[in-house]
Parts: C-alpha cells; structure tokens; sequence
C-alpha cells in the first residue's frame, strides 16, 4: 500500500511541473520562422491561424501560431478574406499551419463594397452564414459570409457582438443592401402612420 502512494505522489510531482509547449510565430508572407515556447500557467492549448486576404489580383496570406488560454477550432471567409484557426494541446502539436478547409456545398451571400448580393461557397466547418455590421474608421460596413458555428456561439454569449447575426441555410443571410433595407424600414414606418 504504501509503495502506491508513493509511486503516485512522484507521477503527481513529475507530472505537476510540466508545462505546455507550442510553436511561435507571426508570418505576414505566408510562411514565418518558428521557435519553440514554453506557454504560461494559464494557457492550455496552442493555436494555428492561416488567414488569406484577396484584394483583385492581389493576394496575401498571413500565419500567427502561439500559446491560447482559450481556442476556437472554427473558419470565416467574407470573400475578401478567409481565416482559419486550429486549435490542439501537446506539446509542439501547432507545427503544420491550420488546413486549408474543402468546399462542403453550403452557400452564403458576401459584400464586395459596392452590394451584398455575391454568392460565397462554404467550406470546412463553416455551417452557418453571418451577417454583421462592423464599423471600419468611423464608416459603418456590412459583413457578410461564411462562419462555424464556434464563432457564431462565442458570439452569442458576449452581449457586445449585437450587431452580429447568424443563420442556418444555403443564403438565409440575405442579399439586400443596407441602404434597401433602410428604405423597407422606412416605408413600412411611413405606411403605418398613414394608417392609424
């Protein structure tokens, strides 16, 4: 009996010292040089996150890999950008990039700055479309496209993300633009008052 308790109070004393281990890196070209981290007390995973931003012909990707407290496995694409996050947690397990999703058949509208009426294909993880309005430099945009459903829970729970919505379906995420929808809201105001 007592030799069990002593081989388990020396796993518990080897085992308590050990903390995780992941790759670092900031890439803005695609590729970046990794070195080896020991993450602090308070991070449990390591992440990987690939981002590819088209602008024309113009196209650029991006890699962050690091230590996470907190980890989403999810994708976002908008059209002009595409972000994928990977999430694990052993020790050096973030040193491919995150994977490049597959196309799953769901389709979501997207913006491209002058409408909102693209059509986006989905793919990997991404189930549900999105549809936000974000403010870039003191202009307000709407964001549509692609998202998992992680992103769309994280969402929900933080009561700052109001402008944030998402939707099950192919296209359940609308095409109308922000200034049609406006003009909806204000003949729809207008009707009512002539008629009460």
């Amino acid at each position: 009996m007592d030799l069990q308790i002593s081989v388990f109070l020396l796993f518990v004393l080897f085992t308590a010292g050990h903390s995780l281990r992941c790759y670092e890196c900031t890439g803005l070209t695609g590729s970046c040089d990794q070195t080896v981290q020991t993450c602090p007390s308070g991070s449990s995973q390591c992440m990987s996150i690939t981002s590819v931003t088209q602008i024309g012909d113009t196209t650029s990707k991006g890699t962050i890999k690091n230590c996470a407290a907190a980890c989403l496995n999810m994708s976002m694409n908008t059209g002009i950008s595409k972000t994928t996050t990977s999430c694990c947690s052993s020790d050096l397990c973030n040193a491919q990039d995150a994977p490049e999703p597959v196309p799953n058949g769901k389709k979501c509208y997207s913006c491209d700055g002058q409408s909102c009426s693209a059509i986006l294909s989905c793919s990997g993880t991404e189930d549900r479309c999105v549809n936000a309005t974000a403010t870039f430099g003191g202009q307000s945009a709407v964001v549509k496209g692609c998202v998992s459903k992680s992103v769309c829970d994280a969402t929900a729970s933080v009561s700052d993300y109001a402008s944030i919505s998402c939707c099950e379906g192919n296209l359940c995420n609308g095409a109308q633009s922000v200034s049609q929808s406006f003009l909806f809201l204000c003949c729809s105001l207008l009707s009512y008052f002539l008629l009460h």
